[in-house]
């Protein structure tokens, strides 16, 4: 029997940029600190609560998901990733390749330009057009895109492997 696994991409709510701090311990600005709750009670009412989040270790994505999960009504079993955050593409897919196959679905915490290009490398055309344009032409903080995996496990995802269910931005 197949596993419906899906993948959900969320790009950090929006930073805030105090002088002297580095980039890494930048907290979330105060749209940040709206947006990221409004983006957890949208998964949540779409019935998208992952079975594990993959978090950048950058503060402010650490505290997107923190406000996020908070909206969700279960609790999320969470790993800090060094990768999302020092890595691009290839080393997030990598990420994604070795998760185990209990996870149904996986959600990645992450950045731009890293998440968008992600989004379109994996998504295989066959979803909605308008959507995918929608991404392709911004993805900004807060944003979210929900794929379903095309392949029958993790170690398989790689290009045009998944299809674009939606992209969201919740405001």
């Amino acid at each position: 029997m197949s596993v419906d696994r899906h993948l959900i991409l969320l790009r950090h709510a929006k930073s805030d940029w105090p002088p002297g701090v580095p980039d890494r311990a930048r907290p979330l600005g105060q749209r940040g600190r709206t947006e990221a709750p409004q983006a957890g009670r949208w998964l949540a009412a779409s019935g998208l609560v992952p079975d594990l989040a993959l978090v950048s270790s950058a503060l402010r994505a650490q505290q997107t998901w923190n406000l996020v999960q908070a909206q969700l009504a279960a609790e999320v079993p969470t790993r800090i990733e060094d990768a999302l955050y020092e890595t691009g593409v290839a080393g997030i897919l990598d990420l994604l390749q070795t998760l185990e196959e209990s996870v149904a679905t996986a959600l990645v915490v992450g950045h731009n330009p890293a998440t968008e290009n992600l989004a379109l490398l994996l998504e295989d055309g066959s979803g909605p057009p308008e959507e995918r344009e929608r991404m392709a032409g911004k993805y900004p903080t807060s944003a979210i895109a929900v794929l379903q995996l095309q392949v029958p496990t993790w170690a398989d995802l790689d290009e045009d492997t998944a299809r674009l269910i939606c992209f969201t931005v919740p405001r």
